[in-house]
């Protein structure tokens, strides 16, 4: 199975950026990033496909980015203008069938990193 460990959480101001890495042993049809507030589930966040198609959930569109380095085995998500919202354990994700969108992540992913926090402050 595919692993993924995350990196790159950390706390920042409103209106700051951060960016998080995954790296993965092997690339998957579909991986993305997911998030989990404290006390409720998971949510998916955005996700690329093989051919670099990406999806987002409406809440972060035009602030956060997925990207990924086959090369370097290494999937990332810039995310620009942070919000005290967006405060979080984020978790990397791999899923192997079904369409790849952000909203389909928690249902169909089959391997999941660690997890890594974000906290942004007001």
């Amino acid at each position: 199975q595919v692993q993924l460990v995350e990196s790159g959480g950390g706390s920042v101001q409103a209106g700051g950026s951060l960016i998080l890495s995954c790296e993965y042993t092997y690339s998957t049809f579909c991986l993305g990033w997911v998030r989990q507030f404290p006390g409720k589930e998971r949510e998916g966040v955005a996700a690329i496909d093989s051919e670099g198609i990406t999806s987002y959930r409406d809440s972060v569109t035009g602030r956060f980015t997925i990207s990924k380095d086959n090369a370097k085995n290494t999937l990332y998500l810039q995310m620009n203008s942070l919000k005290p919202e967006d405060t979080a354990m984020y978790y990397c994700a791999a899923q192997s069938i079904g369409a790849c969108r952000a909203w389909h992540l928690v249902g169909l992913a089959s391997n999941w990193g660690q997890g890594t926090q974000v906290t942004v402050s007001s």
